[in-house]
């Protein structure tokens, strides 16, 4: 006679699952409305965005303005000494003023965005 073997195989991973969740929402199509929570969150990630491309871009090429100056004044010291003290301050004061530019642009946005904030995070709450 044959033996009958019954088996029950059974796996489940949750972080398996939350990976596929992940990976499935990338391709889904977008859903047309956004939650209370979702734009909170957008709201929120929109007062910084901004701010930190412009500050970036200043400090970068306020060094750049720097490096230049201390070229004019390391190779061309003779001629460009006076001029390379110039450009170098110029860039130095780029470099300083990049961070104060952040927060000023930082705060005027959020003081923009708090009204919409407080009422979406109200709603929220209650």
């Amino acid at each position: 006679m044959e033996e009958k073997k019954e088996t029950f195989t059974y796996t489940y991973s949750a972080k398996e699952r939350e990976e596929i969740r992940k990976i499935r929402d990338k391709y889904a199509p977008p859903t047309k409305e956004e939650t209370s929570m979702e734009q909170l969150r957008r709201l929120d990630k929109s007062a910084t965005k901004e701010a930190a491309v412009v500050s970036l871009i200043v400090g970068i090429v306020s060094a750049l303005i720097l490096g230049i100056g201390m070229s004019c004044i390391m190779v061309w010291g003779d001629e460009l000494f006076i001029p390379g003290v110039l450009i170098g301050g110029v860039g130095i004061a780029g470099v300083i003023a990049a961070y104060p530019i952040y927060n000023r642009m930082v705060r005027r946005r959020r003081e923009k965005l708090a009204p919409e904030i407080m009422r979406l995070s109200d709603e929220l709450m209650k």
